[in-house]
């Protein structure tokens, strides 16, 4: 992962929780990357039908925290996760795309 002028290669674990199919579902994580620190936050998604397809509302929270550097803010916050969901769906989108 790369975010800003820092690219770390994190390990963790991710949880699914408050199950609820069809309609969604809680997901959190957090990960260890070595000197840049660790991650940590969650999401919330939300499912349903939609003209034939499936409106994902997926509601982000996040704290990111980094032992190296300076704090980060909340603006960076949003967009580190914007950045990561952005990538998720577009590796997600090639995935069920075949």
């Amino acid at each position: 992962m790369k975010v800003g002028p820092v690219s770390a290669r994190f390990k963790g674990r991710v949880t699914l929780s408050d199950l609820d199919p069809p309609n969604g579902y809680k997901i959190s994580g957090e990960g260890e990357g070595g000197r840049p620190g660790f991650a940590k936050g969650g999401a919330t998604v939300g499912l349903a039908d939609k003209d034939g397809g499936t409106l994902l509302d997926l509601q982000c929270r996040g704290a990111d925290r980094r032992q190296a550097g300076p704090a980060r803010t909340a603006a960076d916050q949003t967009v580190s996760a914007k950045k990561l969901a952005d990538e998720f769906f577009a590796n997600f989108a090639k995935a069920v795309q075949g």
